[in-house]
């Protein structure tokens, strides 16, 4: 499992209904929403995607669609530990409507989602293997309620030599591909289903976009540079003989 997201989308009802009914977004309205929800933010119009590729995007670049009664905004920004503090604009913007965010990745198992409605949460839950559960508000939706009652163990062999089992009773991303369907319609992998929404079919317009209150772009890439200079000659292991992981330049390499 490879998928990441970070995703929210403000919806009049439900929001894999909506999503079918949709056509062209409005490139004036989306940015008229872009502006509205990032008031600190400069926005720059740039390439766009679709709701399949586009629900992780590059940081700095956010993916976007505003059509009447539904609204998405991609952005690595929401990916927060803890949905319930996700910044009060936000989810001042969901009055009178429903609030979804998804967020995962899959490099660390990390899953977190939450459901507001008319500005009130619902539902926020936040685990990963390593930092176990973050946070858990509210009652379970439907479709986790097989994880929490021990019906999708998580399927996972742990490295040779490792005798610790998974550290959660479920894996998170396999819960983060049915909350994904719930909430918002569409999956990133797995077996399709008839009644998904074709992400691949919603195209999303690009924008840049730069908090005017955080570090300069350029700033940003030349720390980066310089940290990866810093750093040592790359290391290469390999399975040894024995099953447990060799360095290639270890004499123990055969």
């Amino acid at each position: 499992m490879g998928a990441k997201t970070g995703l929210l989308i403000y919806a009049d009802g439900e929001v894999s209904g909506l999503l079918r009914q949709v056509g062209a977004a409005d490139l004036e309205q989306t940015s008229v929403m872009m502006r509205r929800l990032n008031p600190s933010c400069e926005i720059e119009e740039s390439d766009g995607s679709n709701l399949y590729e586009g629900v992780y995007p590059p940081d700095g670049t956010a993916y976007a669609a505003s059509w009447p009664g539904v609204e998405i905004v991609c952005d690595r920004r929401v990916m927060i530990d803890s949905p319930s503090q996700l910044p009060g604009h936000l989810v001042a913007a969901s009055a009178g409507r429903r609030l979804v965010l998804h967020a995962m990745h899959s490099v660390v198992d990390w899953l977190a989602f939450a459901v507001w409605e008319d500005g009130r949460l619902i539902r926020s839950l936040s685990l990963s293997p390593d930092d176990g559960i973050i946070e858990n508000i509210g009652e379970p939706l439907p479709f986790e309620l097989p994880y929490w009652a021990g019906g999708r163990p998580a399927d996972v062999i742990p490295w040779p030599g490792e005798e610790e089992p998974y550290a959660l009773p479920f894996h998170p991303l396999e819960l983060g591909e049915d909350a994904l369907r719930a909430l918002c319609g569409f999956i990133q992998e797995g077996m399709p289903e008839p009644g998904d929404v074709d992400a691949e079919n919603i195209e999303l317009h690009g924008f840049r976009v730069r908090d005017l209150n955080g570090p300069d772009p350029a700033e940003k890439e030349a720390e980066l540079r310089r940290a990866v200079e810093a750093m040592g000659p790359p290391q290469f292991y390999t399975m040894g003989p024995d099953g447990l992981l060799v360095e290639r330049d270890s004499p123990r390499f055969p």
